[in-house]
């Protein structure tokens, strides 16, 4: 079982004199940020130059630097940029600004795990993610709650890397529901293996392929909508708070028969072999190659893929529905300001 830890057994004073950089304004980066500030920590934002962010930082009441300075200014350096931009930041602006006794942290293990990042032996070497959105980071913080964080250490110069871990995860709102120990591999790996495989990849496959069953077969594309993606909140939502057996209490006999003797016939003994070779990829560091070249090489694959997902039936249909029930958006943010900026 992994150790959980609360507010009681953090110590705020590892991180009270620290001055921390928060590299990225996005998602997780505001959350970060004012968190911290509110919590009454030294925080700096580093921003490229021109970045579009920066007008938000500073009207969030937060300073704002260059990447550089920020680094060259701080002993704490949060990196909340896409995993595939950290390692040019890292050797154009924080490597030449580390000194002896700073620490550097990251929200996800990939550059680490990839060792696409090699920081100094002096240097602790930590992680703190948030297991939730940036949003959510930010909202249930600022009502008295938190969102659950992973904490890790890959390097400990200083001998307190965990205990700065665990500080800085105080300071976000983590220990108030609970922060775990991991690693940066374990954190890395099942991390990207969720993504691929249930939360992401294939979620989004098995969705679209049912809808494109049922309207093959001459049903509507609205109703084929509402049944295989619509209602799949109603069914995550369940589980999200009962689990799995509390979802099955909750619905009919005639679903959970079904959900019984039919779901393993879906995801077959084959489907699950191919799971296996996904995260025999992960683990290999296959996956993250090929990421890494195809973000380098101008990401045209990913466009493409990208685009045509965009295009498909699933999209047209669900949009003019979702046009039908305001309700659903009201408040939200729209998908471009959400996925945040730098």
């Amino acid at each position: 079982m992994a150790n959980v830890y609360y507010e009681k057994d953090a110590d705020r004073s590892y991180i009270a004199d620290r001055k921390v950089a928060v590299l990225g304004y996005g998602s997780q980066g505001h959350a970060h940020a004012l968190n911290l500030k509110e919590s009454g920590i030294d925080v700096r934002v580093g921003l490229r130059e021109g970045s579009s962010s920066k007008a938000k930082a500073e009207s969030a009441g937060l300073r704002v630097l260059s990447t550089a300075d920020a680094c060259a200014e701080a002993d704490l350096i949060m990196v909340l940029l896409p995993d595939t931009e950290q390692r040019d930041v890292y050797e154009a602006d924080i490597a030449p600004n580390l000194t002896n006794g700073d620490a550097l942290f990251f929200a996800h293990g990939f550059n680490i795990r990839f060792e696409q990042i090699t920081p100094p032996e002096w240097v602790d070497v930590a992680m703190v993610a948030p297991k939730g959105p940036g949003h959510l980071v930010r909202r249930t913080y600022t009502e008295g709650g938190g969102v659950p964080c992973l904490i890790a250490v890959a390097q400990d110069a200083s001998g307190h890397a965990r205990d700065l871990a665990l500080a800085y995860a105080d300071a976000i709102g983590g220990t108030r529901a609970g922060v775990l120990d991991t690693t940066f591999e374990e954190e890395t790996e099942t991390d990207l293996f969720g993504e691929q495989v249930v939360l992401c990849g294939g979620l989004t496959s098995l969705v679209q392929a049912g809808f494109e069953t049922l309207v093959e077969a001459g049903y509507q594309p609205e109703s084929a909508y509402f049944e295989c993606l619509h209602e799949v909140k109603l069914i995550v939502d369940l589980m999200y708070e009962q689990g799995i057996a509390g979802m099955r209490y909750s619905i009919s006999d005639t679903a959970e028969y079904g959900d019984l003797t039919r779901g393993s016939r879906v995801i077959t003994p084959a489907v699950k072999a191919e799971m296996r070779k996904i995260l025999d990829e992960i683990q290999s560091g296959k996956f993250a190659e090929e990421w890494i070249a195809e973000s380098r090489g101008g990401r045209r694959r990913f466009e493409e893929l990208r685009q045509a997902d965009r295009e498909h039936q699933i999209e047209q249909v669900g949009g003019e529905l979702r046009g039908m029930m305001p309700w659903i958006s009201a408040g939200k943010q729209s998908v471009q300001d959400a996925s945040g900026g730098d």
